[in-house]
């Protein structure tokens, strides 16, 4: 009987110091799970921002809130961006086809396919122009097989569909545009709603474009510059462009009433349409050592280097 009692006493103790352990554990992963979801480095810095959490493949897409929390909800985007209480999420329909889900608060008010895979998203600030492009592989203008760009501009007013620039009237450098093998791509639209800014590509060369939406015309502004986006106050333009020696990407934010071209140290690599988080700070991603992608901002004046915002994420967009 005593050496029952005595078992019996020291399995229980083996017990108990399981359950602490354990205890133990699930506080650690507790207290690691709320630093990363909450108070993790950069958490605060990235107060305000939406983007798509690209951890463990899921794509969902996360808000942080002012006090620095992250919440992730069911909408998972391969592409997002959010203005004026419209989201529009760039997301796989079925496998290996892709469409344009525009959202007005929680509801989903339009679906559009989309002819290839998903690579810039867009929404006026008023919320009622939404733009994005793909990838089309099969009709490039360059190669068979390859692949080309196709932008598409949804206007929510009265629900019209543009599924194509080619058609726009352009001037390159003061010439009318006469050449076939073009490509448009990064569109940013102003607050009228009607002025934009887009990427003209043609053969080796690439142009910052300003466009007319209801005029169905475009104009060159600057050379070698890609994936615009305007400025709150509508007076400057953040772009990539190649520079450096090694002629990677980097970005650079124009004047649009000085032409003066300020470049942002650091975003040496960036491969993405940055989001201006606020009117002096954009955020941006690039892939980092590792082959994944993360989020940085700048400031727009070219003041400081970059500061790591969220990794594993991309597609920052201004909550």
């Amino acid at each position: 009987m005593r050496a029952w009692l005595g078992r019996n006493r020291i399995a229980v103790g083996v017990v108990a110091i399981v359950l602490v352990v354990v205890a133990s554990a699930v506080y650690v992963v507790r207290t690691v799970v709320d630093q990363r979801a909450g108070t993790g480095p950069g958490a605060a810095v990235a107060s305000g921002l939406v983007y798509v959490d690209n951890g463990g493949g899921q794509n969902a897409v996360t808000s942080v809130d002012g006090s620095g929390h992250r919440v992730s909800g069911s909408l998972k985007c391969l592409r997002v961006y959010t203005a004026g209480g419209t989201t529009v999420c760039l997301r796989m329909s079925l496998p290996g086809a892709y469409e344009a889900a525009v959202f007005r608060g929680d509801r989903e008010v339009r679906s559009v396919p989309l002819p290839g895979t998903p690579s810039r998203a867009r929404v006026s600030a008023s919320g009622q122009v939404v733009s994005w492009t793909v990838f089309v592989t099969g009709d490039s203008y360059l190669a068979p097989g390859g692949f080309s760009t196709r932008t598409g501009v949804l206007d929510l007013r009265d629900g019209s569909l543009l599924e194509t620039l080619e058609g726009f009237q352009t001037t390159i450098e003061g010439v009318p545009d006469d050449r076939v093998n073009e490509n448009y791509w990064g569109v940013t639209v102003a607050s009228d709603d009607n002025t934009f800014y887009a990427t003209l590509g043609s053969g080796n060369q690439t142009w910052l474009v300003k466009g007319d939406l209801r005029g169905r015309t475009m104009e060159t502004v600057r050379a070698g510059a890609e994936c615009p986006s305007l400025s709150p106050d509508e007076e400057r333009v953040a772009y990539k462009k190649r520079g450096g020696r090694l002629g990677g990407w980097q970005l650079f934010v124009l004047e649009l009433g000085s032409g003066v071209e300020r470049e942002l140290p650091g975003s040496d690599g960036v491969d993405d349409q940055a989001a201006w988080i606020d009117g002096g700070t954009l955020a941006y991603a690039k892939v980092r050592e590792g082959g994944y992608p993360t989020i940085y901002s700048s400031a727009a004046d070219g003041g400081g280097g970059p500061r790591v915002l969220v990794e594993a994420a991309s597609s920052p967009s201004p909550a």
